[in-house]
């Protein structure tokens, strides 16, 4: 599954992706998003993560990880519905928050993300604004 080309820098292929799912098998929840039989995308989130352990052990997290939709079915709804399948997730797990990081650049996935409600945190990791989602 292939992003348009100008967003490849934005996401790991989803082959990484499920590779750092195995690794990382005790928080990392991927999943296939589906229309009918054909695959439109790919998501992996985490739970209850210990964000900064070592400063703020308490600190624990749910968030959306990677998102990859196809590139010929973005703007279809699939990232949205990925999102609220995340949040819904998060939701019966005892979550009140989801969090999200991305490159804050032209061409990102910023303002959809800021579409749905989500906002930045101030906060920053490799680069990448984090931004939250109140649930």
């Amino acid at each position: 599954m292939k992003v348009r080309p100008d967003q490849e820098d934005l996401v790991a292929p989803v082959v990484k992706s499920l590779a750092e799912a195995y690794v990382y098998r005790d928080h990392a929840w991927p999943r296939l998003i589906y229309d009918g039989d054909r695959p439109v995308g790919f998501l992996m989130a985490y739970f209850d993560v210990a964000w900064n352990p070592e400063i703020e052990p308490d600190d624990r997290r749910h968030g959306l990880w990677r998102l990859n939709i196809a590139a010929d079915a973005q703007g279809k709804g699939y990232g949205t519905f990925a999102v609220e399948a995340v949040c819904q997730e998060a939701r019966a797990r005892g979550g009140d928050r989801l969090y999200v990081s991305f490159e804050p650049r032209a061409g990102g996935p910023e303002p959809f993300y800021l579409k749905l409600g989500f906002r930045p945190t101030g906060e920053y990791v490799g680069g990448q604004t984090i931004a939250v989602l109140d649930l």
